[in-house]
């Protein structure tokens, strides 16, 4: 992303109500600098009417170079923090780093302290691989980094390795033995697809910072999900976390997902939890009939709660396959066309045969159709029928398309006709055998 994307979605980001906005790794390029250093002078000195104002937050490794760089980009935010890491887990200390547990102590140290030095009273500290981490080691640093001054002890699930129960009980571990004034953070990779649920399950432990992202973008199989973790504080934490809140404002969840799609390039799922396109979406016929009757039948989330707005007498309803009969009475009646009987029992018909057919659902513009022409239809009359349709496109040619149907008569006819698009050569041909142009009543 640009500089300027990477700041309005700071902006929105603010609007959300985040606590610590941690802008970008400042070393990583001149412009990843620039980047943060504009969100630390914009978003982290715009103070709202209830005194809040987020943490602008910069990342760096644990070396002096790193840590200078991270200060030069957030030192002109009110509240400005360092987050600085260093790898803790075996593998990583071996194998990555080729540091032994005691110079990548020293090392860790070092960091917090110069961090310090700098002026800057925030600085978070990760160990990273922490999920694969000896106990005993995590807890040793962990002490030695609180001792240099760390006010954040962010604990990475680095690799989705852990399972809620077993996340959970690190985090406990650390409040047990790690002494001292800190906050504990997580940080839970997706790549078994339990981030969330490792999140919440740190909440439920002590901890009192989750790192997440919008839309759950990250690192191979991404990152905590901001609009899963939050909304299921919102909905379940009171009960089930032992009263956990945030003070997050979910009605800018949506827009802040769109906008991050759109400047990232990185499309949501349409089943993704909360932001996704089916989220608020429902086909099963049984499903409509409970939504039509009473909207929290399927929906335990409001889609306005988190910024999704539906037109008036809107619940989702999409008409597909699985669609019922009342459902589709109600999308006649909101079109226009309220139907009764056995003229509702015909077009239901019809519906289902092109639902059948189709894999997206059915529009509105073609269930106005499957009316219409019904409508228009005289008892006995053979009409055109569409047997095959071929349509070949690219740089290399003009767009053809051929077209095979049959005639009221019987006799299947084919047609190859050249148009300015695909769409236009399939109409050209249809025009051609049925010898009319196509919509033209009376044809």
């Amino acid at each position: 992303m640009t500089s300027k994307e990477k700041l309005d979605i700071a902006r929105n980001l603010a609007k959300l109500g985040v606590d610590i906005i941690e802008a970008g790794f400042p070393i990583a390029s001149p412009d990843d600098l620039e980047a943060v250093r504009n969100i630390a002078k914009h978003v982290g000195n715009e103070v709202y009417p209830d005194g809040y104002v987020p943490v602008i937050c910069g990342l760096s490794r644990a070396n002096k170079k790193d840590i200078d760089c991270s200060w030069e980009g957030v030192r002109h935010a009110l509240r400005p923090r360092i987050h600085t890491f260093i790898a803790t887990s075996k593998i990583h200390m071996e194998d990555k780093l080729r540091k032994t547990p005691d110079e990548v102590v020293a090392i860790a140290v070092e960091a917090v302290t110069y961090a310090r030095s700098l002026g800057c009273d925030d600085v978070e500290f990760s160990p990273e691989d922490a999920g694969r981490s000896e106990p005993a080691f995590l807890h040793r640093i962990l002490k030695a980094v609180v001792a240099a001054g760390a006010t954040t002890l962010n604990i990475p699930d680095t690799v989705g390795i852990c399972l809620p129960e077993e996340f959970g009980l690190l985090i406990a571990g650390i409040r047990t033995n790690v002494p001292g004034e800190y906050i504990i953070s997580t940080h839970c990779q997706n790549d078994l697809g339990l981030s969330t649920a490792n999140s919440l399950a740190g909440v439920a432990n002590g901890a009192r910072q989750v790192e997440c992202t919008i839309n759950g973008i990250g690192e191979r199989a991404g990152n905590a999900s901001l609009e899963e973790v939050v909304m299921a504080i919102w909905m379940r934490g009171q009960e089930k976390i032992f009263g956990a809140y945030t003070g997050i404002n979910p009605v800018y969840i949506y827009p802040c997902s769109k906008m991050v799609k759109e400047f990232s390039g990185m499309a949501v799922q349409p089943h993704k939890a909360i932001v996704g396109a089916n989220a608020f979406a429902h086909e099963s016929g049984i499903h409509q009939d409970g939504m039509l009757k009473n909207k929290k039948t399927y929906e335990i989330i409001a889609p306005e709660t988190i910024g999704y707005f539906r037109g008036e007498g809107d619940v989702g309803v999409v008409m597909g396959k699985h669609s019922g009969r009342h459902a589709l009475k109600s999308k006649l009646a909101q079109l226009g066309y309220p139907l009764e009987a056995e003229a509702l029992d015909e077009v239901f018909n019809r519906f289902k045969l092109v639902a059948e057919q189709k894999t997206g659902g059915v529009d509105d513009e073609e269930i106005i159709a499957l009316v219409t022409s019904e409508a228009n239809y005289e008892e006995g009359t053979v009409s055109w029928k569409l047997e095959d349709v071929q349509v070949v496109c690219g740089t290399m040619g003009l767009p053809t398309a051929t077209v095979k149907m049959t005639g009221p008569d019987a006799i299947t006819r084919i047609s190859a006709t050249v148009g300015s698009g695909p769409v236009d050569a399939v109409y050209k041909a249809i025009d051609e055998l049925v010898g009319c142009k196509v919509g033209v009543l009376g044809c």
